[in-house]
């Protein structure tokens, strides 16, 4: 098969694919080479409810059950100044759609995780659940940042903040173009400078679309300011953020810091 042939059998994939998914424009350079795909889970809570059976289930169950089936780290976070009501943060990046699909399918099924996780799945009463609500989002890594990355605070399981950042957009064109931005020289800036980027994704799933998120580690918040200080004198952003074809791309920023549970992976 000719590679022009491979190249137009992969657009229309991918073009079936954003279709499914609401018709969203995708990032182009996608076709270059496999990424991640990255859910990003918000267990929700009532103000004051504790979220032992949850713990429980992710270290015990979920997260055991996930690397089992090659997902190689998973984070799980609490975020001490929450900005929308109490909620524990979950990340698992997939390989692939398939990826996603079999092992959601699948992971509450699995005897292992049942049993494992019996307090959380079977115990919980409409009057004292384990959780509020879950929302999802679905992410699709940048080509410039194809695969999540552990940083290394977490692989030597050492203390460390993260901070996650959404950016929403007016224009599903001008979210494009601010993912443009940042495979242009925004990504490579905050690695050289430290912040760790842990993963950068264009929503696909999920409310508040058009945006992007992605989220940086660091030692701590005193550690992570002077980083991103750095980030902001840097010459190449200053470059980058004057550059016409990047105006008014993002419509509004949340930042949340989130602290690692101790069975986080990230």
């Amino acid at each position: 098969m000719s590679s022009d042939r491979r190249t137009f059998l992969k657009s229309a994939a991918l073009a079936t694919a954003a279709t499914a998914l609401g018709g969203l424009p995708v990032e182009a350079a996608q076709i270059a080479g496999p990424r991640d795909y990255i859910e990003l889970r918000a267990y929700r809570f009532k103000p004051g409810t504790p979220h032992t059976l949850l713990d429980g289930y992710l270290e015990k169950a979920l997260i055991p059950a996930l690397n089992r089936r090659g997902i190689r780290a998973v984070g799980a976070f609490t975020e001490p100044e929450a900005k929308d009501g109490p909620a524990l943060w979950v990340l698992i990046p997939h390989n692939s759609l398939a990826t996603l699909q079999n092992v959601t399918a699948a992971i509450n099924v699995d005897p292992a995780v049942v049993a494992a996780g019996r307090d959380y799945l079977q115990s919980p009463t409409k009057d004292n659940p384990a959780f509020d609500r879950i929302d999802s989002w679905l992410y699709h890594s940048f080509s410039g940042r194809p695969r999540l990355m552990v940083p290394a605070l977490a692989r030597n399981r050492q203390a460390r903040v993260l901070e996650l950042r959404t950016y929403e957009s007016f224009s599903e064109l001008k979210a494009l173009k601010k993912i443009a931005m940042f495979n242009a020289g925004e990504i490579e800036v905050m690695h050289r400078v430290g912040l760790a980027p842990v993963f950068y994704g264009q929503g696909l799933v999920g409310s508040d679309l058009p945006h992007l998120a992605y989220l940086l580690c660091s030692a701590d918040r005193a550690t992570h300011d002077t980083n991103w200080k750095a980030f902001l004198d840097d010459a190449v952003w200053k470059r980058l953020v004057a550059d016409s074809q990047y105006a008014n791309t993002v419509s509004k920023i949340t930042s949340r810091f989130l602290v690692p549970t101790e069975y986080s992976q990230i």
